[in-house]
């Protein structure tokens, strides 16, 4: 016989409130709705209501306070809960229509501070500063939501003196600090922007353990902790989003992607708008696919982070996916007012035109960027002026205008260059560089593409060397950050110009770093020497020398299961074929010795390659491409191994 416990209904409601006091609003939920009277009973919607509402599922929480105004229309506290719901929910006409019903003076003050925050989110700053000015003066949020304002219209240093004073009169509140955090990151003051991070998530750790924070990164399985008020009101998500930023402005990978798993564990499908944003951007190199979908799907939310259609678009043109990016503008042309500036939509609109037209995208280049060295000229002369003058604040201001100016200015000019790059017209970009100069001489980035021109016209080797040097001695005590074209091609400039002392040590120089980090980590691939060895083997195979040029190409890719790759192998692949295409015109001759050296080593790459593709395909490729064996490094070095044997017996 089965046996059953009976649950009275003081049981049941101790039940619903201790799911509740734990934060599992969703177990609440489940055993609500199992209860077909909850949904007919003034308790039974007051919890659904307020657990969907902390959840911050805010259309159903919206739905369920509605049914309660209409059973109840004379309690102005469901109004108020029915009206933050709707404001939550991004549905502001409706959320202001019920706050306008509501009558009762004792509600004025709630009412009036929520007409502002709905007339804020709705971007109509003048209407809610009029209410803001309503509120009163002593009230703490007046000083805060005038700081918001003050942010909003842009006046960050303004902003964020309000929101220090509301830290010291009224103590350490989470919210406060990361609104401070956010001026300070708007100011490019990124230090004291992560001690207020920091701030948060210290006290965050201290106080709420239960949120498991870092945990994830630690590589501990936790369970998700949810959208709870608990979290909302600890700002960790903020914080750890900004922290994130932060990071990736001052280019620290790394360790903006740990500032994203440190942050307490939610399930996908919990995170909000911010972290799903900032999760596709950070790991763009390692999932492009993903990172698409995200970003899209963020794009048919409302509402969405404001730079989530800019990053799309960008994104899109970075991988060279210039059909999608016209589309995604032509779909969403009322976005592009909105969240696009007039620079960035002429830059785009530019780069799209490139693959139909390049003269006129060039056109449209060359206007863009003639319109940023008139702007970079007069605010060289501002900054000299507010010199001469003493204005320390000025110069600052001004100064910051004219990095901006500058930071607008080189994807113009890299884009006006990669057009005669791709044809090849190296001296016409060196034009182009050459007339940029004035302002661009101190930028990294300028100077990396003027050593690859200089590098790729033959006979500017010194020239190149001059720029290529101080970038790998910027980095020399951690030489692996220099990416490993740049040593490579430093390498082959100093053996152009008779310095291979200089060669030789470099390369020790990485191979010593590589070996420490084979030690410390064996299973980590490192490819910065094989890279440059496959360089300088190019080099020589250039020339003619096929015997010094495949043997260093060989010597490159040992040991082969740290060092076969697919990139690897296509450059390999070229020398050998290269090779094979001499010894058949009779144009060179190879002792037997080095042939077979050859056919040794393309065994080796046989039995290595057996899981290694030989053929990259986007990874955010809509069609679904089918591969065999012949897709494989080994397919492929068995045939260039039959093409030598051929040749050999022959």
């Amino acid at each position: 016989m089965f046996t059953v416990n009976v649950v009275t209904d003081g049981d049941f409601t101790k039940t619903i409130y201790g799911l509740i006091k734990e934060s599992r609003y969703a177990d609440a939920i489940k055993i609500l709705h199992g209860i077909p009277e909850s949904s007919s009973t003034r308790a039974g919607l007051s919890l659904l209501a307020y657990c969907y509402f902390y959840m911050q599922d805010y259309t159903n929480a919206a739905s369920y306070y509605e049914q309660l105004v209409q059973m109840f229309p004379n309690n102005n506290d469901y109004k108020l809960y029915h009206a933050q719901a709707l404001y939550q929910a991004c549905m502001y006409d409706d959320a202001f229509r019920v706050t306008e019903e509501i009558e009762d003076p004792e509600y004025q003050p709630q009412t009036t501070k929520l007409q502002a925050a709905i007339k804020y989110g709705e971007e109509d700053l003048v209407s809610a500063k009029n209410l803001v000015d309503l509120c009163a003066p002593d009230d703490p949020d007046t000083e805060v939501n005038l700081g918001c304002l003050l942010y909003k219209e842009g006046n960050y240093e303004e902003a964020l003196s309000k929101f220090t004073a509301c830290l010291q009169n009224i103590g350490f509140r989470p919210y406060l600090a990361y609104n401070a955090a956010l001026c300070y990151y708007r100011l490019k003051e990124y230090g004291p922007a992560l001690k207020h991070c920091g701030d948060i998530v210290e006290r965050g750790i201290r106080d709420h353990p239960e949120l498991s924070v870092g945990m994830q990164t630690e590589g501990i399985e936790v369970r998700s902790v949810g959208n709870t008020l608990t979290l909302h009101e600890t700002a960790l998500t903020e914080a750890f989003n900004l922290k994130a930023a932060v990071e990736y402005q001052l280019k620290n990978m790394d360790a903006a992607r740990e500032a994203l798993t440190d942050m307490p564990p939610r399930a996908e499908y919990e995170l909000d708008a911010v972290t799903l944003h900032n999760q596709a951007l950070m790991n763009m190199d390692q999932n492009p696919s993903e990172g698409f979908e995200k970003l899209q799907f963020l794009l048919q939310q409302n509402p969405f982070p404001p730079e989530t259609f800019a990053n799309l678009l960008i994104l899109y043109c970075q991988y060279e996916c210039f059909d999608l990016a016209a589309d995604i503008l032509a779909e969403n042309a009322h976005l592009t007012y909105k969240y696009l500036t007039p620079y960035l939509y002429d830059f785009l609109d530019a780069i799209i035109t490139q693959q139909t037209s390049p003269p006129e995208a060039y056109q449209k280049l060359d206007d863009l960027a003639n319109r940023h060295t008139e702007l970079l000229r007069k605010l060289t002369k501002q900054v000299q002026e507010h010199r001469n003058h003493g204005d320390t604040e000025l110069v600052k201001k001004a100064v910051l205008d004219y990095e901006e100016c500058l930071e607008r200015y080189i994807p113009v000019l890299m884009a006006q260059a990669k057009i005669y790059w791709e044809l090849e017209n190296y001296s016409q970009v060196e034009k182009i560089f050459r007339k940029s100069v004035e302002f661009c001489n101190d930028n990294d980035v300028w100077r990396l593409n003027v050593a690859h021109v200089l590098f790729m016209q033959e006979n500017k080797f010194k020239e190149a060397t001059g720029f290529y040097e101080p970038i790998v001695k910027k980095n020399y005590s951690d030489i692996l950050k220099v990416s490993a074209v740049v040593l490579a091609n430093l390498c082959v400039s100093y053996i152009m110009t008779s310095q291979n002392e200089e060669a030789e040590e470099l390369m020790r120089k990485v191979e010593k770093e590589e070996d420490q980090i084979g030690f410390e980590e064996p299973e980590k691939k490192c490819f910065h020497l094989c890279i440059i060895n496959l360089v300088i083997g190019t080099l020589y195979c250039s020339k003619g020398n096929y015997e010094f040029g495949i043997s260093r190409i060989m010597k490159s890719l040992e040991p082969f299961n740290k060092k076969l790759g697919t990139d690897t192998w296509y450059y390999t692949k070229r020398c050998f074929l290269s090779l094979i295409e001499n010894l058949a015109k009779h144009m060179i001759v190879l002792r037997d010795s080095v042939i077979q050296e050859c056919i040794t080593f393309l065994e080796s790459c046989e039995t290595y390659g057996k899981s290694v593709k030989a053929v990259t395909y986007p990874h955010f490729s809509e069609e679904l491409i089918q591969t065999d064996g012949r897709q494989t490094v080994a397919y492929e070095a068995r045939q260039l191994k039959c093409l030598l044997l051929k040749l050999h017996n022959n």
